[in-house]
């Protein structure tokens, strides 16, 4: 699956690069990286097509962009040059197969390089697994929807899941997190290629963690609401601060019980309870 970068030169820095990533996020991109002069907005190809940002003017702010297709690199060569290890307080080392253990950690998840999306470093992933350690995850049936590398889905193996699922669209992101699960010594963890259309055949789930981003998250909640256990937890992620309350709506029409919110910077993560 090809991806395009579009490279976005903003000034002022912010908060015109959070206003106009959350404004783009709505055509289909679907990871961010900050830069010195921005950010840079990856998407697939195929959904490039219609792209229109002339209606995009501000009067707090000016943007420029470039766009680049990604070659197929040597991602192990790319990654050793550029990426560090993910921390998560003392609870979680995210790593790469060149780094260094660190045992002060209680725990530890090594991620192949494979396509350079991600990798735990955003901010919505270190929220998710931060929150994880603070939920019973033993004995239970856990999903991870857009698993991508398949962090989240380690990491409920790890906490004690007695069965987990991950559901991606994305080819490069099932095949990555196969093959980190079974890096991490979990083959047994069930990797489909697919949409929430793969729920339907699937039986109830105690756990369901989706970081995705908020249209998907809003048009596929009620799927994710039917597929909870009452009382079951699931963990919502992708979107912004400024999108708390809409996320909240969305998800009391379909019987989800908020529990909490956290953030880092202006990214939000948030848990409900199925009533």
């Amino acid at each position: 699956m090809a991806y395009l970068a579009y490279h976005f030169k903003v000034s002022p820095l912010q908060p015109g690069s959070e206003i106009l990533i959350a404004l783009i996020a709505d055509f289909g991109f679907d990871t961010f990286d900050y830069s010195d002069v921005g950010f840079i907005a990856y998407i697939n190809e195929e959904l490039s097509t219609n792209l229109n940002f002339t209606d995009l003017k501000f009067d707090d702010f000016i943007y420029s962009y470039q766009i680049e297709k990604i070659k197929t690199i040597n991602w192990n060569a790319e990654w050793e040059q550029n990426f560090d290890p993910v921390l998560v307080d003392d609870l979680l080392f995210i790593r790469a197969p060149f780094h260094e253990k660190n045992l002060s950690f209680k725990h530890e998840i090594v991620i192949m390089p494979k396509m350079s999306f991600g990798t735990g470093h955003h901010q919505t992933t270190r929220l998710v697994c931060k929150e994880m350690f603070s939920i019973d995850f033993y004995n239970k049936r856990v999903l991870d929807m857009g698993c991508g590398t398949g962090i989240l889905a380690i990491l409920s193996k790890k906490l004690g899941a007695n069965e987990v699922i991950g559901i991606d669209i994305d080819e490069w992101s099932v095949e990555n997190s196969v093959e980190n699960c079974s890096v991490n010594m979990f083959p047994e963890i069930q990797i489909k290629l697919g949409n929430v259309d793969l729920l339907k055949n699937e039986f109830h789930f105690d756990i369901i963690l989706a970081n995705i981003n908020k249209n998907i998250l809003k048009k596929d909640i009620q799927y994710y609401s039917e597929k909870l256990v009452t009382k079951g937890r699931i963990f919502l992620s992708g979107f912004f601060t400024t999108d708390i309350n809409e996320i909240k709506d969305v998800a009391n029409i379909n019987n989800l019980n908020f529990i909490l919110s956290t953030n880092e910077n202006e990214w939000a993560m948030m848990v409900f309870e199925k009533v």
